[in-house]
């Protein structure tokens, strides 16, 4: 099994909401999901939650694309602009330091227009643990 079938499958809560990987390559991912109503919050756009969710989905695939278990330990992101009922988010994630330890990574959220949503910085803890895959894609 690939990297981006075993985190498309294994991550429920990302799954539950329609987030999925798209591309995973060495210290690099993109993860997509579809503005539906169920994202909506009570102003009537995305709920910030969705897209934290897809930001760290596709943070997941960096940290571990090394093949060894690594855990979210800090994340922090910043709302800059609303997504809209129908929008195609993505979240790009580029590693910024692998630290054999602390990896450190950066992920930008986008809609279809290319517009910035929201940047999201993700510090991860390599457990001592491999994550076995074939390939990541």
């Amino acid at each position: 099994m690939t990297l981006l079938e075993s985190l498309n499958r294994n991550d429920r809560f990302a799954n539950s909401i329609g987030a999925q990987l798209t591309e995973i390559g060495q210290g690099y991912a993109v993860a997509s999901l579809v503005v539906e109503e169920r994202h909506l919050n009570g102003a009537g756009v995305c709920q910030g939650g969705v897209m934290y969710t897809l930001a760290d989905l596709a943070f997941a695939a960096v940290a571990n694309c090394h093949g060894i278990l690594t855990l979210g330990i800090s994340n922090t992101i910043t709302f800059l602009k609303s997504a809209q009922l129908g929008d195609t988010v993505k979240a790009e994630c580029r590693e910024l330091y692998d630290h054999h330890k602390l990896p450190y990574c950066d992920i930008k959220v986008f809609n279809q227009n290319n517009e910035l949503l929201a940047v999201m910085t993700g510090l991860a803890y390599r457990l001592k643990k491999e994550y076995p895959f074939e390939n990541l894609m």
